[in-house]
């Protein structure tokens, strides 16, 4: 447990600093904080994963994570439309268009046939 914690710290730590390189070079600089997060956690515990638990299983993962990141994109488009043109209180879009993001999701995994057993 504490050799993968540690892996964890040590590979995140290097992910996280090689995107925020990254990121400090593409404009707008917001940008940065976007690539030093997720890229670097996902990647890191994909590493981990696949190490204990095998490629197979990480790939699972890592499907799952792509899918889940198109249906953020699709979330946050939809947030940032509603709140650049009508300005409301941020609270109510962002818990309104989570089922934006779960109808998403559900209807890639769907369509990807991942549901179906065979």
């Amino acid at each position: 447990m504490w050799k993968d914690l540690l892996i964890r710290f040590f590979v995140g730590g290097a992910f996280v600093s090689a995107f925020a390189a990254v990121g400090t070079v593409l404009k707008p600089k917001s940008f940065a904080g976007l690539f030093g997060a997720s890229p670097a956690i996902a990647l890191s515990t994909l590493l981990l994963t696949s190490r204990s638990n095998g490629a197979v299983y990480a790939a699972l993962e890592a499907r799952s994570g792509m899918i889940g990141a198109l249906a953020f994109c699709a979330y946050a488009y939809c947030v940032m439309k509603l709140i650049a043109t009508r300005r409301p209180d941020v609270k109510w879009p962002t818990y309104g268009f989570l089922v934006v993001w779960f109808a998403v999701a559900f209807s890639i995994w769907w369509l990807l046939g991942l549901g179906h057993t065979s």
